[in-house]
């Protein structure tokens, strides 16, 4: 393996990412870090396209084709104008209290989404989109309306660093007020456990579908929410409620893990049957997972 390989697959890595303090200075290494992995990947091309570029359709005027793309990569490219690349979007980020969880490692699930949400942000206003961020728990925490510039990604990079894991959850509420304020058609970015009336979050998620947006969904768990494997005798509390249920892990890992996979398959079918990206992601995993389903679905909407 060569040390370029090494070097782009530790730029992705959470482990290694939090060790710097600085949230933009963590998306920045993120986002440089899967765009070297895209050029040494079989993907290649797509980071070409993603740039300032998307492949020849018939009908296309030759004069517009990139021959020096084409010799490069001997695929034919039109060069796109800003009109075509601009996009609008909307990170939304859950940071109720159930979101302040994590086990045997070092990251939260906010830190691992927080991060998530930062380097996609970074990366789409760094091409130009207009980005905005909404933070929401059982009510609208924080709410900044798609822009673009350099100076607005510090603001939402910083309304990102400084939020804090609070309330309950009203996924499903805080969905539908945002809906509202969603007045243009554009990309909808959602993360979050999902740990509510999923009946009513996904009815919310249909409403940004109905006015014609582009959705995906990234559920962020940590591995333990999905395993249960404890191991031992613990003492659960709930992150929202401070709620204590004492009990031994073994004798409810079967129940408690057939509950889970039929939840995160009723979230997974109905988004997917309603057109609605869904990816399962867990705060282990190194970030070019969720970047690179979220540069799929950008890549289609042009």
């Amino acid at each position: 393996m060569s040390n370029s390989t090494v070097d782009y697959r530790t730029y992705l890595d959470p482990n290694i990412v939090f060790k710097l303090k600085s949230l933009e200075l963590r998306a920045k290494m993120v986002v440089e870090g899967f765009m070297v992995g895209l050029h040494k990947s079989p993907y290649h091309g797509f980071s070409v396209e993603f740039s300032e570029h998307r492949p020849y359709m018939q009908g296309d005027p030759i004069k517009n084709l990139d021959w020096k793309v084409y010799a490069k990569s001997e695929r034919y490219y039109i060069k796109q104008y800003e009109d075509e690349t601009n996009l609008l979007a909307h990170v939304i980020l859950d940071i109720s209290g159930s979101m302040d969880y994590k086990y045997s490692g070092k990251i939260t699930k906010l830190e691992y989404a927080a991060t998530l949400a930062a380097s996609m942000i970074y990366l789409m206003l760094n091409q130009q989109d207009a980005v905005g961020l909404t933070l929401y728990s059982d009510k609208i925490e924080n709410y900044l309306p798609p822009k673009t510039g350099r100076v607005y990604l510090r603001k939402l990079l910083a309304a990102l660093a400084n939020a804090k894991p609070e309330n309950r959850t009203a996924t499903a509420d805080c969905l539908n007020t945002v809906a509202e304020k969603v007045k243009k058609r554009g990309l909808v970015i959602i993360i979050s456990d999902f740990f509510d009336d999923i009946e009513k979050v996904l009815s919310s998620l249909k409403k940004f579908h109905y006015k014609k947006n582009e959705i995906i969904v990234f559920q962020i768990l940590d591995p333990v929410e999905k395993n249960f494997d404890f191991g031992k005798d613990a003492i659960f509390v709930d992150k929202e409620t401070s709620d204590e249920l004492t009990t031994q892990p073994y004798h409810i890992q079967k129940a408690y893990g057939q509950a889970m996979n039929e939840f995160i398959q009723k979230i997974k079918s109905d988004c997917l049957n309603n057109g609605i990206d869904y990816n399962l992601i867990e705060t282990n995993y190194s970030f070019d997972k969720a970047l690179f389903n979220y540069f799929k679905k950008r890549r289609k909407m042009f």
